[in-house]
């Protein structure tokens, strides 16, 4: 099996080294594995994980939500439809939150564009 170093799989998901320590002590990467000078190796399953881990947290899931998560795997199939469950819930608050966005940006487009029309009145102004 191939394994990558911590330097490796932050390089990979490109988020800081120290991510995946805090991360791991937090409980998110369950069964993480060491070589013998006492170094986190990433299998490709745990590097698997990771980007599930990554994803959810880069779409706002709170930690307490991840680790239940990452239990539910570890307990194996038995979870399938908690899991499920979790990630559809998740699906729709992460739906909710682009469309809150969505709204929002339009409420900026309009200040730029008031804006822009502004400073261009006033330069007008100016030249005349």
């Amino acid at each position: 099996m191939k394994y990558l170093s911590i330097s490796k799989a932050s390089a990979k998901l490109n988020i800081p080294e120290s991510t995946l320590r805090y991360y791991e002590k937090k409980g998110l990467l369950p069964l993480i594995e060491r070589d013998d000078a006492g170094r986190r190796l990433f299998s490709e399953n745990q590097m698997a994980l990771l980007e599930t881990l990554v994803c959810l947290k880069n779409t706002h899931m709170p930690i307490s939500q991840i680790k239940q998560y990452m239990d539910w795997i570890i307990e194996g199939n038995c979870t399938l439809e908690d899991r499920l469950e979790m990630m559809q819930n998740h699906k729709q608050a992460v739906l909710d939150e682009i469309s809150l966005m969505q709204e929002s940006l339009k409420g900026i487009d309009f200040k730029i564009t008031r804006y822009t029309r502004q400073i261009q009145e006033r330069n007008e102004e100016k030249d005349t």
